[in-house]
């Protein structure tokens, strides 16, 4: 991005970029009040027959690394997902990942648990954190739309 924004206007733009590329797949996608933890996002079928809850994370720095909290690791459901976003610049498209939240589960925990194994660049023991970070280098979930079941 060419203008430094802060995160919480980060954060708002892709709750909005993502609503509207649910709205352009026919999907109804609604955003939920500031005040729901966990969810950005309620989107469903063109009917209400089915349903599904969005956590949004966006970054503003267009790598594929978004972070997370320790939550992430048992915030889970088959209904719940993931979209990440990475913006790109005013001129570009932003890139979206998109991930089934037992996935991110999954993920989170084990990277964790792996970094916690290593050490300080001084030797000693890494201390435990609320941070988590979820990465897709390889772009497994790039535009994975139809992993979203509706």
């Amino acid at each position: 991005m060419n203008k430094k924004l802060e995160s919480t206007l980060v954060g708002v733009a892709g709750e909005y970029l993502v609503a509207g590329e649910l709205t352009l797949r026919g999907y109804i996608a609604s955003i939920t009040l500031r005040n729901s933890r966990g969810i950005d996002i309620i989107a469903s079928n063109a009917d209400g027959s089915s349903s599904v809850s969005i956590q949004v994370k966006t970054n503003s720095d267009g790598k594929k690394s978004w972070i997370l909290n320790k939550k992430a690791e048992s915030f889970y459901s088959s209904n719940h997902y993931y979209v990440f976003v990475a913006l790109q610049g005013l001129e570009q498209r932003p890139s979206f990942h998109i991930v089934p939240s037992k996935i991110v589960a999954e993920y989170t925990h084990s990277s964790h648990s792996e970094w916690l194994k290593g050490k300080k660049q001084d030797g000693s023991n890494r201390k435990d954190s609320s941070i988590r970070k979820f990465n897709d280098y390889e772009n497994k979930y790039l535009e994975a739309w139809e992993l979203i079941q509706l």
